[in-house]
């Protein structure tokens, strides 16, 4: 039995499914439902779908917000598809890029019978797999043997959920030395998680002593910040002002965190973006797409410091969210080290709004 998956590997290979376009099976009890990422639909498995009942589109209540449609099951919102619906009404709802041109949808009917358990849990499986947070269910019989007859994956809600709300363990890789311009003496640690997601990294400058405050920042993977440059945000002054003051002080840890786009992964980034060039805030770009403001698991920055040894860190960060969870995840903070860097022309309204609606001590 011990070559059969795991639960976790089979949340990893449901992610998979979806990103590719392939629905899975999700059960609770006796009921079942078939779940398809609304992002990567096409016409002919939407046709299939409504071939074998009525299809209901799982939202979130950020974007049912958006759309002006009632959720009543508080976070989650379930409109029924009519029928007749195509490709394109479903992406128009999953997808925000087109609301200013044309912002009326409906009129939508949304359910408010029954349980939203497995569309709750069919939108938490699309976001962990970087996709628009939309998700079309239709309920199905027998589901062990329709998911056999179909090579799908079956996941049942009472296993699959506690492990959607648990930050996954980590584990060492491989570590070797890697002289920066920040500092000549460094090292790179990779850390992967167990379920499937991306590698974390951890850059430690000197030889920091374990048993005092290490310098230490969380930076979340910026593509366009970090790499290209960007003056949209100021992520990359961030991460070359941490590691220089690091290389400074001649001990720190910087822990790089692949959760681009405060965690809604950089397609999603992009959309953001489009949107923001509509007109609307970081904030307001993450509701509609159906986001909260920040999806990022801070607590995989503390698994990561507690398996280098250390438990106490000087933070440099803006962000009250990241103290707090380090002190609730048993890692002390002594200091709040500050890091004002990157403000220009472009980005001084995204800073603003990071100020006013995300708490950053700016």
């Amino acid at each position: 039995m011990s070559l059969m998956p795991t639960m976790i590997e089979l949340l990893a290979r449901a992610r998979v499914d979806l990103r590719m376009g392939l629905p899975v099976v999700l059960t609770n009890g006796n009921s079942a439902a078939l779940a398809i990422a609304a992002e990567c639909l096409s016409q002919e498995r939407l046709q299939d779908l409504q071939d074998k009942g009525a299809v209901t589109l799982a939202l979130t209540a950020r974007r049912a917000e958006t759309l002006k449609t009632p959720a009543y099951d508080g976070d989650t919102a379930r409109i029924a598809v009519p029928r007749e619906a195509k490709l394109n009404w479903v992406q128009a709802l999953a997808d925000p890029a087109d609301d200013l041109s044309i912002p009326m949808k409906g009129p939508l009917n949304s359910e408010r019978q029954g349980s939203a358990a497995l569309h709750r849990l069919a939108i938490a499986l699309v976001k962990s797999a970087r996709l628009l947070p939309a998700a079309l269910l239709v309920t199905i019989d027998q589901a062990a043997q329709f998911t056999a007859s179909h090579g799908l994956t079956l996941l049942p809600q009472a296993a699959a959920e506690p492990l959607m709300s648990q930050s996954s363990p980590l584990h060492p890789v491989a570590a070797a030395r890697l002289p920066m311009a920040a500092a000549e003496a460094g090292r790179l640690h990779i850390f992967r998680p167990e379920d499937g997601a991306e590698e974390h990294y951890a850059v430690e400058i000197g030889r920091p002593d374990r048993s005092k405050p290490v310098l230490a920042r969380l930076h979340s993977a910026c593509f366009t910040g970090d790499v290209l440059g960007s003056l949209k945000c100021d992520c990359g002054p961030q991460l070359h002002g941490a590691l220089a003051q690091m290389g400074a002080e001649g001990a720190g840890v910087l822990l790089y965190l692949n959760q681009e786009g405060r965690g809604i992964g950089l397609a999603n980034k992009m959309r953001a973006y489009s949107l923001q060039d509509q007109g609307f805030d970081t904030v307001e770009a993450n509701h509609r797409l159906g986001f909260e403001d920040d999806e990022r698991d801070f607590r995989l920055g503390s698994a990561i410091l507690k398996e280098l040894g250390f438990s106490q860190v000087r933070l440099l960060t803006n962000n009250p969210k990241k103290i707090a969870m380090m002190e609730k995840t048993g890692i002390k903070v002594t200091e709040r080290v500050a890091l004002k860097v990157g403000e220009n022309a472009h980005n001084s309204q995204y800073l603003a709004t990071k100020a006013a609606k995300s708490g950053h001590m700016l």
